[in-house]
């Protein structure tokens, strides 16, 4: 509920505070007196599109400050929530305009942009009117204003949830159609190139070993001689024969040398066993050596066959075997794809006939809904003095979506046997206002979290008519807070509460300012409104009559 609203240097208001009151608030005065400034004001501070230069001429800046009250339930919170910005009972929307032309807002005193502002605005306000393309005569909206009066909400959310299944299974089969495309695209190279790995089996670290092998090879003959003659030199008619030798010429005289002999005679031992260990070296070496010329052959086209695969694949040698195992991996899904698909399709087919169901029904519901909220109508146009009118609410197949399958549109024909259309297309001012008044009846539900706000919804009646449009503008008052700026005293009777707007001249500038009225002057007031600028007893009998009515 809107509470307070402080404007400071818009247009031609300098400085204004208002404190508004739960139930029918009435904003009168003459024509140009300033009423829509006020709804520019109001239309500035909750970021919605209006005038482009609003800052009052000589002001530095422009400013409106708007205060709500929030219960608990509030949608508000969410979106403050979302946005970072801190909640609470209360609420102070505040945005600056500068002369030049640069904006600036606050959300409980916490910097925010445009976008945070309209998006509370919708929890906030709901403003009706035949200048309006927010409410009643945005069609993009009567589908949501049907779904509500209907009170469709969990066949809604079943439908939402079924086209959520379905297009996430419209995705995956998307997805899984796209990779076996790309799949089979490669699929002769795929299998190439399994083919080309599984039967040359390279393994991990063997590249390694063939090139040394493949080294070794390629010297042993200039390497083999010289290791020959070694160990011709290491045998018995070499190093281990004399040192041999040299053993049993020691031992021979060693006991008539006192003892001088032992040591060295045990050295010799352990340079012959050292000496034997190193024969048996340097045989196992010639025999290593010692190797059949197609060997080296074979171990050269194996090691060129692993680079030459390494190079092809664009791998390291090592990791041709994990590289083998992922070709095989992505044969083994397309060779599984075509089962995959027929599973993935039969599961898109599942949650289409999933989200059919849900939206046949939903629009069923929305086709009997649509009766009643005609009839409804209808029957709110009799006293507003339409009863030839005929409104009707037009379903039409649409594509299918989370919301269903339905396009809805409120129509209207201002005659029987007359073409219907829609509302801002068919009706004159006067009869759109008391249509949209109907249909706001109607569909008001539980509208205590808004503030609606009715734009001279009353031009072009009077009389009767006009006392039934305030009689019903104070039943849609009843549980919450509605604003109208109106022209009409009846409407103005209704009103619990009541302001007049006025210009006035100071210090040679005109100014706009809000008066609110206690009831002597609510009488003048609503007395100006019928007679005119002159106020008669007569004049004055009528509006006691009209607020006691």
């Amino acid at each position: 509920m809107l509470r307070a609203l402080d404007i400071r240097d818009m247009l031609i208001i300098d400085r204004l505070e208002l404190t508004f009151q739960p139930g029918l608030n009435a904003l009168t005065g003459e024509t140009g007196a300033g009423k829509s400034i006020l709804l520019d004001s109001l239309g500035f501070v909750l970021g919605w599109r209006g005038r482009a230069e609003l800052v009052r001429q000589g002001a530095a800046q422009g400013e409106v400050v708007a205060e709500f009250e929030l219960h608990e339930d509030h949608p508000a919170h969410a979106i403050l929530a979302e946005a970072g910005l801190p909640g609470g009972e209360e609420l102070i929307l505040r945005r600056v305009n500068t002369a030049e032309g640069r904006k600036t807002a606050w959300v409980n005193d916490r910097r925010c942009s445009g976008e945070v502002l309209r998006a509370l605005s919708e929890t906030l306000i709901e403003l009706h009117g035949q200048h309006d393309d927010r409410g009643l005569l945005n069609p993009r909206g009567h589908r949501a204003m049907l779904d509500e009066y209907a009170g469709v909400a969990p066949e809604l959310v079943k439908v939402r949830t079924a086209w959520s299944e379905m297009s996430r299974a419209r995705k995956a089969l998307a997805k899984t159609e796209e990779t076996l495309a790309a799949m089979r695209a490669e699929e002769e190279f795929l299998r190439h190139s399994v083919a080309e790995l599984d039967q040359l089996d390279p393994q991990p670290g063997e590249d390694a070993e063939l090139d040394a092998r493949r080294r070794m090879m390629q010297g042993a003959e200039r390497i083999r001689d010289d290791v020959a003659r070694a160990f011709a030199l290491l045998g018995g008619d070499g190093a281990e024969g004399a040192m041999a030798d040299s053993v049993r010429w020691l031992e021979g005289v060693s006991d008539n040398a006192g003892g001088q002999l032992e040591e060295p005679i045990a050295a010799l031992g352990r340079a012959l066993i050292e000496l034997g260990e190193a024969q048996d070296g340097v045989n196992a070496c010639l025999q290593a050596l010692d190797f059949n010329p197609a060997e080296l052959e074979q171990a050269e086209e194996r090691l060129f066959a692993i680079r030459a695969l390494a190079r092809k694949h664009d791998v390291a040698p090592d990791d041709l075997g994990t590289f083998a195992d992922t070709l095989r991996d992505r044969l083994s899904r397309l060779d599984a794809g075509d089962a995959d698909l027929a599973e993935q399709r039969a599961a898109v087919e599942d949650a289409q006939a999933a989200y059919d169901d849900a939206a046949a029904e939903l629009s069923a519901a929305r086709q009997k809904a649509a009766g009643h909220l005609d009839a409804a109508v209808m029957t709110e146009l009799a006293p507003l003095k339409m009863e030839r009118a005929v409104f009707q609410t037009e379903i039409a197949a649409t594509d299918a979506g989370p919301d269903g399958i339905d396009a809805v549109a409120f129509t209207v024909a201002t005659n029987p046997g007359a073409p219907s259309g829609p509302l801002n297309k068919i009706a004159s001012g006067g009869e759109l206002s008391r249509f949209l008044l109907a249909l706001k009846v109607c569909l008001a539900g539980d509208d205590s979290a808004r503030t609606m706000i009715f734009d001279e919804i009353d031009r072009g009646v009077g009389g009767a008519t006009a006392d039934a449009v305030g009689r019903r503008l104070a039943a849609l008052a009843g549980g919450g807070q509605v604003l109208v700026v109106t022209h009409s005293p009846q409407v103005a009777a209704r009103a619990a509460h009541h302001w007049r707007v006025q210009k006035q001249v100071m210090d040679g500038q005109t100014l706009s300012t809000v008066v609110p009225l206690a009831e002597p002057d609510r009488v003048d007031e609503i007395a100006r409104m019928v007679a005119g600028d002159t106020i008669t007893d007569e004049a004055r009998a009528a509006a006691r009559a009209l607020l006691d009515a």
